[in-house]
């Protein structure tokens, strides 16, 4: 097995995530965003021949830091489809899942798929290159009403109906079709000395639209206590507040709303207990080697006793 592809993606907070997984040689675990495979293999590293790793990936660049081994499954798949597929392969429960929300340093590196607010590109930011829906498809056909509520809602921005005013008569004119060519539309939007910041939160807000980035979370979380075996593991990585308040709430509450639910006589109903009550967060000299983990945040719950 090959270990040394560690320049598509470092994986942040590996050790953390070890941890929080609570390995058993012999277990079987599951990691939903494959990646440049730098979690998978550490974890594969520690299973024996009788332990099992599948790891889901719906970008086919992924595909290329894959192993051969009898006890390694790669999913070419989105990971909302996590229940379906282990069915196909025989598994009913497994002992741990990890997830690494967001996108990969490589995607990011990778200009052409438009995902980076630097350099020119064409509006693209889907995740799986098969999809149909693109950035430039949301930029140049969504309702403004929709525009508004995507800009607010998913880049947390407080000028987002300003935003979705520009784009739309910007677009009346001529296609917006780069995102370079979308950055000068919105320049006049920009707070003074923080354009970088504010680049940053209009591509996200586009990137989870095209890629329905909450929609897969929220189906996602909602499987995980059904294939999970009881004291198995659920370890998950997120980016922005967003995230992590769903991934929260379902591990506190086993709701995605935070909303608490009670059995017949009042006892509350809850898949998982928290084995950090707060987000772990990477150390001063992890963001400095790689500032990609400056705004991740952990959290780690293990599935209770049914």
């Amino acid at each position: 097995m090959e270990t040394n592809k560690t320049d598509y993606h470092v994986p942040v907070m590996l050790n953390e995530c070890l941890d929080g997984l609570n390995i058993r040689p012999n277990g079987v675990y599951v990691d939903v965003t494959f990646g440049g495979g730098g979690h998978s293999r550490a974890i594969f590293e520690r299973l024996n021949e009788e332990g099992k790793l599948i790891v889901f990936d719906q970008d086919p660049d992924a595909r290329k830091n894959a192993w051969e081994a009898p006890n390694f499954h790669f999913i070419p798949a989105n990971f909302q489809f996590l229940g379906n597929h282990l069915k196909m392969l025989g598994i009913t429960q497994v002992d741990g899942i990890l997830a690494d929300l967001g996108v990969s340093s490589h995607q990011f590196d990778q200009f052409e798929r438009g995902f980076s607010i630097r350099g020119e590109a064409r509006l693209d930011m889907r995740m799986n290159p098969l999809s149909e829906y693109s950035a430039e498809t949301v930029v140049n056909t969504m309702e403004e009403f929709d525009l508004v509520a995507i800009f607010r809602k998913y880049g947390e921005l407080s000028n987002a109906r300003k935003i979705a005013q520009y784009i739309v008569s910007a677009r009346s004119n001529q296609k917006i079709k780069t995102t370079q060519q979308l950055m000068d539309i919105l320049l006049p939007c920009a707070p003074k000395f923080k354009d970088h910041k504010f680049f940053a939160q209009v591509f996200q807000a586009i990137r989870i639209e095209v890629n329905q980035e909450m929609q897969v979370l929220e189906k996602f979380l909602e499987q995980t206590d059904k294939v999970l075996a009881d004291h198995g593991r659920l370890v998950v990585m997120s980016y922005h507040s967003l995230e992590d308040r769903l991934v929260k709430n379902y591990m506190k509450r086993g709701s995605l709303d935070g909303e608490i639910t009670k059995d017949f006589f009042g006892n509350v109903l809850k898949p998982f207990t928290e084995i950090t009550r707060h987000p772990i967060v990477a150390s001063e000299q992890e963001i400095e080697l790689n500032s990609r983990s400056r705004s991740a945040k952990l959290r780690i719950s293990e599935r209770n006793e049914r």
